[in-house]
């Protein structure tokens, strides 16, 4: 988008704004998040733009902003997935999108329908899951002064605001969080955790004992590997629900959360929308396929707290958590790359 960022110490970053190009290639990786966010904000700005990714992303849904865009001034050419290119100008209106595939869309608009001349509202066609994050959104933007209005219908948001510059410090990460309250959970802890906001409105702060209990994983999609392996050791059934999202992440993360855990020994069974756990006190152990995806992985360690895994593509955490290794030995965690890539 023209601007240039600077990394200073400490994990300071410090963005300033330039001028914007008139054409650019935006490579997303395999970042879900990324691709959705950006799309709109680089049609806000008029800026013509081709989005590539590789791994599952370019297989991942994308359709909302296929239908939705060209019926707001934006021109799109997609063979279903990436490349997507787009070229014209986001005019404002009415943006009616379903609130069950992804909040990632939501969030994509209400970074972008601010910044257009007019107001806009954002309407929801079915029931909005994952909640959380978009209160997360509303609640950042507020910190940068812009203003968004929650409806019975879904959001109005008033055009021609401006993005006021701001020292922001970014809250410690609840999803993350989840896989070392996991291995505290696993191995009798206990752990003290730093950085983290006990009134975050992230969807992923809520957290409960080691017991099987009944989860809908709606508004929580991004804990479900965490709370599967925390589930194998827990006394009872653990039931985890509406979660069929999971089937188009990095991976098919229900199957690949049932083959790994079964190949450690736990009673796991996938089901359509989620998963079917009966704990038991301890797993055998054994070699279980990460699937190149960063939660599987991270998920996978905290059973080796309890048993010995061998889990393959450890190098996918570098998509969202590069430390996580360190920070696990740290917390005296046990874990010996073979071949990190």
């Amino acid at each position: 988008m023209g601007s240039t960022v600077k990394a200073e110490e400490n994990g300071v970053l410090c963005i300033a704004p330039g001028t914007a190009p008139q054409s650019v290639t935006v490579d997303c990786g395999e970042s879900g998040s990324t691709l959705r966010f950006l799309i709109p904000v680089f049609a806000a700005l008029g800026i013509e733009a081709t989005f590539v990714g590789r791994g599952r992303l370019p297989e991942r849904p994308i359709g909302v902003y296929t239908d939705l865009l060209p019926q707001h001034g934006v021109t799109v050419e997609t063979a279903g997935g990436l490349p997507f290119h787009i070229t014209g100008k986001l005019q404002s209106g009415d943006f009616r999108v379903p609130g069950n595939i992804s909040s990632q869309f939501i969030t994509g608009l209400l970074f972008a329908l601010p910044l257009l001349k007019n107001d806009s509202t954002v309407t929801l066609t079915t029931p909005l899951e994952s909640k959380g994050y978009i209160d997360l959104t509303i609640e950042v933007l507020a910190g940068f002064g812009v203003k968004i209005e929650e409806t019975e219908t879904g959001w109005h948001v008033p055009g021609g605001q401006t993005y006021r510059a701001e020292r922001y410090t970014v809250e410690g990460d609840w999803s993350q969080a989840a896989f070392f309250l996991s291995e505290a959970a696993v191995s009798g802890g206990p752990i003290r955790l730093l950085g983290l906001s006990e009134t975050s409105l992230q969807g992923d702060k809520p957290y409960r004992g080691l017991h099987g209990i009944a989860i809908n994983a709606a508004q929580i999609p991004d804990m479900v590997p965490a709370l599967a392996v925390t589930a194998a050791f827990a006394e009872g059934e653990t039931v985890i629900s509406h979660a069929e999202r999971l089937h188009l992440k990095e991976c098919d993360r229900l199957l690949a959360m049932e083959a790994a855990l079964k190949n450690l020994g736990a009673d796991i069974k996938a089901v359509p929308d989620g998963l079917i756990i009966h704990g038991k006190p301890a797993l055998t152990g054994g070699k279980a396929e990460g699937m190149n995806d960063h939660r599987v992985v991270m998920a996978l360690a905290a059973a080796g707290c309890a048993c010995t895994v061998t889990v393959t593509d450890a190098e996918s955490i570098k998509k969202s958590y590069p430390g996580f290794f360190r920070d696990h030995k740290h917390l005296g965690g046990i874990a010996d790359g073979i071949d990190l890539g």
